[in-house]
């Protein structure tokens, strides 16, 4: 399956190549853009459907994503399990459930988001559900691209697992070597 996931990755000409800055801060030669996914409905319901069928007997209540992919992610995902979908705003540094979505305590979630690296945008979700009393019972995202196992405590599923090289700004070999540093989503 996963040759099939990285295929549709790169129809959609989502890996993208050069010096990046992600949003954990680390730079990295590789960017998955998910956006260019997102951007085409039967790719999203495709690897969301790898998601929702993996999680199927779990008795799902509720779909969670971190903004902004999580979005499109949970929905999609909430609609092949049949249930409603939420996400998570960042607020300062943290994660909140504003536009008057519930958790009721007790329910189980799911939480999607698109590309792991660090697992930040997820934990803060995943402390945002449980604020609530919600119980996180699994994570899906589209691509683990984390070179170091993150455990959230709760089963982790991804569409694709590829470790990416990643570098602290100031250990970056690429900066070493004067490569311009892309913000990926910055106005050009």
């Amino acid at each position: 399956m996963s040759d099939e996931v990285l295929k549709i990755f790169k129809m959609a000409e989502a890996i993208k190549e050069g010096h990046f800055l992600l949003t954990s801060g680390l730079h990295s030669p590789v960017y998955w853009e998910k956006f260019r996914i997102l951007q085409y409905p039967h790719y999203t319901e495709k690897l969301c459907r790898l998601m929702a069928q993996h999680f199927k007997d779990q008795k799902v209540e509720l779909v969670a994503g971190p903004t902004t992919g999580g979005i499109i992610l949970a929905f999609e995902t909430a609609r092949q399990l049949g249930v409603r979908s939420i996400f998570a705003e960042k607020e300062g540094e943290t994660r909140v459930f504003r536009r008057d979505f519930t958790i009721t305590p007790g329910e189980r979630i799911l939480i999607v988001d698109d590309i792991l690296t660090t697992g930040g945008s997820i934990k803060e979700t995943m402390s945002a559900v449980r604020k609530l009393g919600g119980i996180v019972i699994g994570i899906g995202v589209l691509v683990n691209r984390g070179t170091e196992k993150v455990d959230f405590g709760v089963p982790l599923f991804s569409c694709l697992r590829s470790p990416t090289t990643v570098y602290p700004a100031e250990e970056c070999p690429l900066c070493a070597a004067n490569i311009p540093l892309i913000k990926p989503g910055a106005l050009k």
